[in-house]
């Protein structure tokens, strides 16, 4: 499973941690190719709805293959209390 996420990870396809509405999974596919999370959410149903049946098997699939996006922010060390003088 480790190599799927890594070949998902190497071509763009992580799930955002902000920006979520329900997985990320749109939110990723659209940050992916160049299209904002709504018109991506918008894109997505209008292809769902064209193939019926397949909104029950795309996006879980998707959900659970495409890993979430690693925090790149260093943690930082919570500041020292200083003495009142």
């Amino acid at each position: 499973m480790e190599t799927v996420y890594g070949s998902m990870r190497q071509h763009g396809l992580v799930r955002p941690t902000n920006g979520r509405l329900l997985g990320g999974v749109v939110a990723g596919l659209g940050r992916r190719f160049g299209i904002d999370p709504w018109p991506a959410r918008l894109l997505f149903v209008l292809i769902l709805l064209a193939i019926p049946g397949s909104q029950i098997l795309i996006y879980p699939i998707l959900w659970i293959l495409m890993p979430a996006e690693q925090s790149t922010s260093p943690v930082t060390p919570p500041a020292a209390a200083t003495p009142a003088v």
